[in-house]
């Protein structure tokens, strides 16, 4: 693979509402332009954020100012903010948008992440339905949750099966002042009526010891039917990432085979699947080597070539320290000033990433091209 260009998205603006653009995701409309969002906000967790949509009419080469279709949200009478939001296309016109809100008014002034307990503030997911591509949207609707979930986390877009069953990937997380151990966990909701009604949670991703944690599943299906998942990988009890691991599923996410170790480390993006089945799949090397990087699989389960590896993205400066304890290492993620890429595959064939970086006063969102040799 080389890189064929990079440029900017969208340039945060210092000390405004909009300083830290974070979270960006793509979607390639089957019949229209390209659509972009991410979540903007005067600090990278804070009681101003919201999402912004982004739409770009000649593949991505340049992009319109942003909108803001997604009002910010009252949930059963309290004050939230939206965190992230991905969109997925469920027929030409038709999308789902899928979005993480956060309670703001149950711990007022309080961040994402309690450091002392390592459980978050209280989360919902909710989901809204554009008929138009995304020139209107409906209102949202929550997204009901086992309790024992507890606040759900969503680090993936809602994907479609072949038989058109959609498949929601979430994440387990304790609630705020819960001081008991965290057996965190990845499970996948289906749902056979476009979103209305999931069915029971399926674990995805979990070590029955809570050891090893199972952060950020990102997840994608291939072509041939096979869906696959990369998880940023951590030993609850050494304190460090370990490398990122993939597993696959025959079966819609409902059985999964063994781990598989890629050798890289330490956060991945969203795949890129392309129509032929091979992969490109980008990370964060956060702790050595401070770059987002990105190599091609010929399927899903194949090798990643090292000698295909790009390096999108070079930070200048260190901002995360190794061997904290979990809930520091939580609370820290509120600094990191790169990160998040997230690929897609472009109508032309060309591979998109996109990925937040700056500094802590202002980040922007960036993106590079890749071509797919």
């Amino acid at each position: 693979m080389r890189i064929i260009e990079s440029g900017i998205l969208s340039h945060g603006v210092a000390s405004s509402d909009r300083a830290n653009l974070t979270f960006p995701t793509l979607l390639p409309l089957t019949q229209g332009p390209l659509l972009a969002t991410c979540r903007a906000g005067s600090t990278k967790d804070s009681t101003d954020e919201r999402i912004e949509l982004f739409q770009s009419t000649d593949g991505g080469w340049t992009w319109n100012e942003p909108i803001q279709p997604f009002a910010a949200s009252n949930l059963n009478g309290k004050q939230g903010t939206l965190k992230i939001c991905y969109l997925t296309e469920l027929a030409p016109g038709h999308l789902l948008a899928a979005s993480m809100w956060v309670d703001r008014a149950t711990f007022p002034g309080q961040p994402l992440f309690n450091s002392e307990t390592e459980g978050c503030l209280p989360m919902a997911i909710l989901l809204a339905d554009s008929f138009d591509s995304g020139d209107t949207w409906t209102a949202w609707r929550q997204v009901a949750m086992p309790a024992d979930i507890g606040p759900p986390s969503l680090t993936n877009p809602v994907m479609k099966l072949a038989d058109g069953t959609l498949v929601m990937s979430i994440e387990t997380n304790k609630h705020y002042e819960d001081n008991s151990k965290w057996y965190q966990r990845v499970v996948l909701f289906h749902s056979t009526d476009l979103g209305q009604i999931w069915g029971e949670p399926i674990t995805a991703n979990q070590d029955p010891e809570a050891r090893i944690f199972y952060w950020d599943q990102r997840a994608g299906v291939a072509p041939d039917g096979r869906m696959v998942t990369f998880t940023w990988t951590y030993d609850r009890k050494t304190s460090t990432y370990l490398n990122i691991h993939r597993r696959i599923s025959l079966d819609g996410g409902h059985s999964w085979q063994q781990r598989v170790d890629l050798g890289i480390t330490d956060q991945a993006a969203h795949p890129a699947i392309l129509p032929d089945g091979r992969v490109v799949l980008a990370w964060v090397d956060r702790f050595k080597t401070q770059t987002i990087r990105a190599r091609l699989a010929d399927s899903v389960d194949g090798d990643f070539d090292p000698k295909s590896e790009v390096v999108v993205y070079q930070h200048e400066t260190a901002n995360a320290v190794v061997g904290q304890e979990t809930g520091a290492l939580l609370a820290e993620m509120s600094i990191w000033t790169f990160g998040l890429p997230y690929a897609e595959v472009l109508p032309n064939g060309e591979v998109m990433v996109v990925y937040y970086a700056g500094t802590e006063a202002a980040m922007d969102i960036h993106w590079a091209r890749l071509q797919v040799g």
